[in-house]
Parts: structure tokens; sequence; C-alpha cells
């Protein structure tokens, strides 16, 4: 006999909470920046290497109304520089005692959109260290001891008064070498917000790792800036020598005094004959 069973009873519901959905608030750009890049980063010297030319190139991401400025800065790697002045002894004109600048950047080079005293003030400048005129080049750290108004052991920097003098003459070499440059219109805005400028390297620069930095300014403040790196390196036979002259510098100057003196025979023998 069959009877009719009652249904199962139904699972009970599965309550599940949907996720929390997410909230992102995405902050709007409201300062300006600036990108940059350098077509080459690497330069190799050989024997043939007679300078090199390379553009560095970014844009300006402006969303104020605020017109901008952008200035490219290079230095390279920073070398000693022996300096003499002539000085008249006795009615001669004598070299005086060599000053030694510890701290002079090997290769300087500025350029802008317009001249830097129009983008930022002396102060802002000199504190960013940005352009020539506001290097920072150590002075020698020979001292000397001298009197001064009574008082006495009073010790000074042996340049004295005179390290703008000396400093001065730093610069004036090294634009002379072309190694230090200053391009008042180097900047150039090619389309809207995009600009290039053009970093030439002579055939003296020296060999090292570079910075460049892409300064950014608005109202004669930096507000950005873009910072990479430049390696100059030898190669080849250039390479190997300088190599050898660093790993084994006894035996580099033992190798080119006998050269020299081989050179001087074979001149002598060769004069001889003729």
């Amino acid at each position: 006999m069959f009877q009719d069973a009652a249904p199962p009873p139904e699972p009970p519901a599965v309550v599940v909470e949907a996720p929390a959905q997410s909230m992102q608030t995405i902050t709007p750009v409201t300062q300006a920046r600036v990108a940059a890049a350098l077509t080459e980063t690497t330069v190799d010297i050989d024997t043939r290497f007679a300078g090199a030319s390379m553009v560095l190139y970014g844009a300006v991401f402006n969303p104020t109304d605020t017109p901008a400025d952008v200035v490219v800065v290079v230095r390279g790697p920073d070398q000693p520089l022996r300096l003499v002045r002539k000085v008249r002894v006795a009615g001669l004109w004598l070299n005086s005692r060599p000053v030694v600048f510890e701290g002079a950047p090997g290769f300087y080079m500025t350029a802008s959109t317009r001249p830097l005293s129009d983008i930022a003030s002396f102060s802002v400048l000199r504190r960013l260290g940005v352009g020539v005129d506001h290097l920072r080049i150590n002075a020698p750290e020979e001292e000397t001891t001298v009197t001064r108004f009574g008082v006495r052991d009073v010790v000074i920097n042996r340049l004295g008064e005179d390290y703008l003098d000396w400093r001065r003459a730093v610069i004036r070499l090294k634009e002379d070498a072309a190694l230090y440059a200053t391009d008042p219109d180097g900047v150039r805005f090619v389309d809207q917000g995009l600009f290039r400028a053009e970093v030439e390297l002579p055939a003296e620069a020296p060999t090292g790792t570079y910075e460049a930095e892409v300064w950014l300014f608005q109202e004669g403040q930096a507000v950005s800036v873009s910072r990479m790196e430049l390696t100059v390196d030898k190669v080849g036979v250039e390479r190997a020598i300088y190599d050898f002259a660093h790993d084994r510098s006894w035996l580099y100057g033992i190798l080119a005094v006998i050269l020299a003196a081989f050179t001087g025979w074979a001149a002598s023998a060769w004069f001889r004959r003729t």
C-alpha cells in the first residue's frame, strides 16, 4: 500500500554578500612636470674620435596656464685642474706656485629656452648650481696662518681674496677648450609641449659618467626635474692602453722609457747617416 510521501524540505537559502565596490579616487595632475631622454646614452672614444653630437628631447606636461621654461644641464666628471699665474720677480716674469682645483667638472654645458637671468633669480640658480656662474668649484684646501688686525695665527685659504680671479680663470680656460658652454636659446619647442636640445661633446671630452638634468621653471621657481646619465668611455686600442697604464703603471713607465730611448737612438743613427 502506497502513501503519498511529503516532499523533502527545501534547503535554507544561502545569502552571499555582494563584494564592496572598489572606490578609487583619481587625483588630477595640477602641477607641471617634465620628462626627457637622450638619443644616445653611450659614447665610444677611439683613435678616430673627433667629438660627438646627440639630441636631448622631452615633453612638458603643463595643466596650468602659467608658462614654463626648460633648462638643460649636462655635467661631466670632476677633474683636478692645475693652474699657474705669471708673476714679476726682479724684473722677470715667472710662474707662480701652482694652484690645484679638485672639484672642477671636466665638462659643463647649459641650454635653455631663454637667458637664465630671465628664468630665475641669482639665489635660486646658485642654490641649484645651474649655470656656469653658479658652478661649485672647490678652492684648494691649502691654508696659511697670518696676522690680521693685530690678531695672530689667523688661518685663511692660501688664495684669499684672489679666489674669484682664479675661479674665473678656470672657467675661461674651459670655455676656450669648448668644454664649458652656455646657450640661452639652446632649447627649442618643436610642438606643443615637445622640446629638443643638442649636446655637443668636443674631442677633448673627458671619459666617465656624465649627469644630465632637465629643469622645469615656473615663475622663477624649479617645479620639476628629470635626470639621466651618459657614459663616455674608451674602446679598442685606446682602452687597452688606458687600462694597461693604470693597472700596471710601473711596467708602463719602464716600457715608455725604453721606447723613448730607442726612438732617440734611432733618430741619432739616422741623422749620422744623412
